[in-house]
Parts: C-alpha cells; structure tokens; sequence
C-alpha cells in the first residue's frame, strides 16, 4: 500500500514544509485540488453533499497544481505528484498538456494526471468552455493530450478538436505520464476503466469496493489488461486494519490527510508535521 497526502485547502506557505515531510516519511505523492474561483453563489450543485454545500469556502486555497508541482519538485527528489482532481473540460487541451508536461519534465517525471469532469457551470463559462458535454469533451481531450505527450508529429480529427501535423516541443516527458479518472457515477467509471486508474471520493469502504467491482467489470467487457491504480479516500478508515481491507479489495493507494488523526483540521504547520511523522510511524511503515 502507498499513501498520498492530500494538500487540499492548504496555503501556499504550507506546501514546502509538507512536501519535505512527506518525502522524508516516505509517503508516495502529495495531491491538489483544482478550482479557478470560488463563486459567491452556484446554479449548479455541489455533488458530493447531501445538501449541495460546498466542503471548503470562500477563503480555502486552490494554487494552481502544475505550478505547485514544478516548485515542490525542485525541493524534493522522490515524491510525487497529482491532483484530486484536475478538471480538465474546463481547459484548452493544448495549454493544459504544456503546463502538464512541463511539470513532468521540472520534476524528472514524478506527475500523475487524475482528472474529473467537473460541476461547477460558473467556472466553465468563465473560461470560455462548454459545460453541457464536458465528458464527452474530455475524452476527446485525453487521446489528443497522448498524442501530443508523444513528442512526435502528430494530427488529429474528432468532433472537438481537430489539428493537422504539429508537435509539441519542449518539453517532452521522458517517461508515460498516468492518467487516472476522478468521480462514482457509472459514466466517471466507465472512463476511468479506460485510461490508468480511478480515484474516489471521499465515500464508506463497501462503496469503494463496489466501484471498483464495476470498475472491472468494465475493463473486461472492453478487453482491458495490464496495470490499474486505484487511489480511495475511505471516510471509515483510519488503521491498518482499514486500510488492509481496502487493499484486499484493489486499492493501493490511500488519499488521507494525515495531520487530522492527531490535530483535527489544524491551521498550524508544526502540528500537520508532527501529524506526518506520526502516521509514517503508525501506519506507512509497517504497511511497506
């Protein structure tokens, strides 16, 4: 099992010292979530409450992951990086697989790509995106970001996009860049059993493992082999016996924030250290 930190909301001041905590413990990746602004009031709702409200607010901070990575990157050697999630219809393919492949490129290929499709109407229009078919966009956008992180001269021709021989260059990854998908609807699965891997929400274990049942279900229907991640945040899990549960199930990689367990929802940097080193102690060692 490998554990990735989730930085979500954290401030910007914060993300060095978690990152070279997180190396030091050992921990797989630190992860970022991904929204432009934070509009005052929604026509879309929130869909993973119960009430529609938000998890975080108007003062919660959201850096721009590929920006964030290139800088954490450079303070460490090891560590990953992702995001839970990026959302991809919302950008122009074209700049999101620069700034994507520029990030691999700083970090010696330490980027993991998780995307979603997004909820938030508001920030669609903002950035001049279509909302309305935004999955079938993204998997347009998908095939065309892995031609152009091939680095050979490519062309494309689909119902989004369409593009005669070019290449992008530099910078090119030296190494595949994963690409895992974000979100529980049977759509969200769908593509995720197409591409690299599935990230959950923050759901029980019994709903975990039953995505990932469909999830293979899915791969085989399609004749899908090789390699599948699968990263969970469990909302009743918080051991080894837990997390052994969620391992036994296909998971193998826990999305946690690891300071919560000893400091709650802690604003101060030394207890969110102190929270690192305590479950790498806990839990990360004695699950290597």
């Amino acid at each position: 099992m490998k554990f990735v930190i989730s930085a979500a909301f954290q401030p910007p001041g914060d993300l060095v010292p978690i990152a070279i905590a997180a190396e030091e413990a050992g921990f797989e990746a630190v992860s970022f979530s991904d929204h432009v602004v934070y509009p005052e009031e929604l026509d879309t709702p929130y869909p993973y409450t119960d009430d529609g409200t938000r998890r975080y607010d108007e003062n919660s901070h959201f850096p721009d992951p590929w920006v964030v990575a290139g800088a954490l990157s450079s303070v460490t050697t090891r560590l990953r990086f992702t995001t839970n999630v990026f959302v991809l219809p919302m950008r122009n393919p074209f700049l999101a697989a620069k700034a994507v492949a520029t990030a691999a490129a700083m970090s010696n290929d330490r980027i993991t790509l998780t995307v979603g499709v997004g909820w938030s109407n508001i920030e669609f229009d903002l950035l001049g995106q279509d909302f309305r078919r935004r999955g079938a966009r993204a998997d347009e956008m998908i095939a065309v970001m892995r031609k152009l992180f091939s680095g050979e001269m490519v062309e494309h021709k689909g119902e989004f996009y369409a593009f005669d021989r070019l290449k992008m260059t530099p910078p090119i990854p030296q190494k595949r860049i994963p690409i895992i998908v974000g979100g529980i609807s049977d759509m969200a699965l769908k593509r995720a059993a197409r591409n690299d891997g599935w990230l959950s929400d923050l759901q029980s274990t019994a709903d975990i493992l039953e995505s990932i049942t469909k999830v293979r279900r899915y791969r085989e229907e399609q004749g899908i082999k090789g390699d599948f991640d699968v990263i969970a945040s469990a909302n009743d899990a918080g051991n080894i016996d837990g997390y052994n549960k969620l391992g036994d199930g296909g998971v193998n990689h826990i999305l946690t924030m690891p300071w919560v367990f000893y400091h709650g929802m802690t604003d101060e940097i030394d207890k969110k250290i102190d929270g690192i080193k305590r479950f790498s102690e806990d839990v990360v060692e004695k699950m290597q």
